[in-house]
């Protein structure tokens, strides 16, 4: 099925036209994307994918309000993150629990500085507290701009929302985060001594 050459566009318009096959491949071609979004917003697998599911119903359910404004993934990275955003207003309960270990994309997050591992869990979790402890819209633009890669622009068009929104969450959130984790700048200041 991963080898399914039609387009994105395509395999949603096939999805709205009665292919059985054409949801779950376009699923299946982004599903990693999706789940990182998903898990990086929630910080609970379970509740990632609680969220995450969720969000494939709705946009199967939805396929056919697809206008082509945005690129689909941009559509499906919006339902993700709105999924998420309303299981977070549900539950009302913020727990943070550490993001999995994946040392590959931990690299990419800036979170390894050294070989010692205990550091890195501990320093990746005070990254996640610090996450629980802003409001839900501006982890959520910190998320897709500071940890996914997305450009203000992409993550204003999957939280539906403006650029100078997006950018008005980001500058906020980061300056609540900086007094939460200034601890881990004196660490590195201290190590690079």
């Amino acid at each position: 099925m991963t080898d399914d050459e039609r387009s994105d566009n395509e395999l949603l318009s096939d999805h709205v036209a009665g292919d059985p096959n054409a949801f779950e491949v376009l699923v299946a071609r982004h599903s990693n994307r999706l789940w990182a979004i998903a898990l990086r917003t929630m910080r609970n697998p379970e509740e990632a994918a609680d969220a995450l599911q969720d969000a494939y119903i709705s946009a199967f359910r939805r396929a056919d309000t697809f206008r082509g404004d945005a690129a689909v993934t941009t559509w499906l990275h919006r339902i993700v993150v709105n999924a998420c955003l309303d299981r977070i207003r549900r539950n009302k309960v913020r727990r943070a629990e550490p993001l999995p270990d994946d040392p590959d994309r931990a690299v990419e997050l800036g979170i390894i500085t050294d070989s010692d591992q205990l550091e890195i869990k501990e320093r990746r979790a005070d990254v996640v507290n610090a996450l629980a402890r802003i409001n839900a819209d501006q982890r959520a633009a910190l998320v897709l701009v500071d940890m996914e890669g997305y450009s203000v622009e992409e993550a204003a068009a999957i939280l539906g929302c403006a650029t100078g929104t997006i950018k008005s969450r980001c500058s906020r959130g980061r300056a609540k985060l900086v007094p939460l984790l200034s601890h881990l700048r004196e660490t590195r200041a201290e190590a690079n001594a």
